[in-house]
């Protein structure tokens, strides 16, 4: 029976009209680049791409001409790919995959190229350090050109959920018992591995091995660390080092403070950004919860990226630490953050920013400036310089990451840096100047 309705028009005959074929087969003589619109957002990130140097990544390419061996894919493909997965919130390798396969845009960006996750996944995750030295000579190619400064500069923290459950936390007696169970599950799994049977068969219990075996690696990780942080948890309050505990998920991951009030497994993902242009100057990832401590580190990395230093840096109340502002002052750069205790100080009756007792004079100095109307409008400015970049990270897809270790972690961080840069230098119409 058909499913088109028999239906009659105003004249009372059978109506005619085009219907849908899907099936039929058909040949059309368009290349991929006649595919894709001339405004897409991949060309654009192709042409980005050639603008770099990427001698550091094609001198570890083994296949050389008049020598036997397959070439490997083109870096400049890989490194396209991974940053327009960034841009549309693509996170996973299987994923960015499928769309090599499925969407026009990577499509061409692949230019028939074939790719896999497996080699997507180890692209993105091996040799950050690559991607952070390219990332240093864009910034420092347009410092050069007096386009951006360091005249001011805002650092914030946002906290990323880790790919560890609440529930995978051990303390060391029962990281020691996991650890025993997981390494007789393979010896078991090696002696079924070993014995007689299909291939297929052998396949699926090589992988199981493989899983079992990388979970021995993590617990035995976890024992590790929950050495050094009962170490450190017992040097802050005697007692406390019997209550560490790390996850045989991702031992680097820790319980940290989120924004919604919540203790979760999470990294701690540091961002320095600069005021007018917004570049990310700076970044890191460490697994401590709290912030305090962290500025002089960042200044230290911009200058040791740079070779320059701020001349100021605004920071939230979290990062108030005296030995910080002092190392910063030192260095001749202005600090600009909170003093703590301020409310408190007021409803007492006290001047919140008069100097203490004890102080040296960079920590006087920062007391009293904070408390002028001229330092209260510039600290003004650090929510829409630092917390930018934050909001951007989010409305990508970085609310939580895929993969597990501290060195993975970052490389997914340096990829969201390297995004963002693309699109802060691309408004700005700067790609020519790269």
């Amino acid at each position: 029976m058909s499913s088109t309705p028999q239906v009659q028009s105003e004249s009372g005959h059978v109506p005619r009209y085009q219907r849908a074929v899907r099936r039929q087969m058909q040949w059309e003589e368009r290349s991929l680049d006649q595919l894709l619109p001339p405004d897409a957002e991949a060309r654009v990130v192709w042409e980005f791409v050639q603008k770099l140097d990427l001698s550091e990544f094609y001198a570890e390419i083994k296949a050389v001409e008049g020598h036997v061996g397959r070439p490997p894919v083109d870096p400049a493909i890989l490194l396209s790919l991974w940053i327009l997965a960034t841009l549309n919130g693509v996170g996973g390798a299987r994923e960015l995959s499928r769309l090599c396969q499925q969407h026009i845009a990577y499509e061409w960006l692949c230019g028939g190229v074939g790719v896999n996750y497996h080699l997507l996944s180890d692209f993105r995750n091996s040799r950050p350090e690559r991607l952070e030295r390219m990332m240093v000579q864009i910034l420092a190619t347009l410092m050069d050109q007096d386009l951006v400064t360091l005249s001011r500069v805002a650092q914030d923290g946002m906290r990323v959920r880790g790919s560890a459950g609440g529930s995978s936390f051990r303390r060391k007696e029962r990281l020691k018992k996991h650890l025993s169970e997981a390494q007789a599950q393979v010896d078991a799994l090696k002696n079924d591995v070993d014995e007689d049977a299909g291939a297929a068969d052998r396949r699926a219990k090589a992988a199981q091995e493989r899983a079992a075996r990388e979970r021995v690696e993590r617990i035995e990780e976890a024992l590790k660390q929950v050495d050094e942080l009962a170490e450190k948890m017992e040097s802050r309050k005697k007692g406390d080092g019997d209550k560490a505990r790390c996850s045989t998920t991702d031992p680097d991951a820790r319980r940290m403070k989120m924004a919604d009030g919540g203790t979760r497994p999470a990294y701690n993902v540091q961002l320095a950004t600069t005021d007018e242009t917004r570049l990310i100057v700076g970044w890191d990832v460490n697994n401590v919860g709290s912030d305090n401590g962290l500025m002089e580190a960042m200044r230290q990395q911009i200058v040791s990226h740079y070779g320059r230093c701020p001349e100021e840096w605004l920071a939230d109340g979290g990062y108030s630490a005296i030995r910080d502002i002092e190392a910063l002052a030192t260095a001749g750069t202005t600090v600009y953050s909170p003093v703590k205790q301020e409310e408190s100080k007021r409803a007492k009756g006290k001047d919140p920013f008069a100097p203490l007792k004890g102080d040296s004079a960079f920590i006087a100095d920062w007391r009293k400036r904070m408390g002028t109307a001229t330092a209260q409008q510039i600290y003004k400015r650090r929510p829409s310089i630092a917390e930018y970049p934050n909001a951007v990270f989010r409305n990508r897809g970085l609310r939580q990451f895929l993969v597990r270790g501290l060195q993975k972690v970052k490389a997914v961080t340096l990829w969201q840096v390297l995004s963002f840069n693309f699109t802060r230098i691309q408004s700005l119409g700067w790609l020519g100047n790269l």
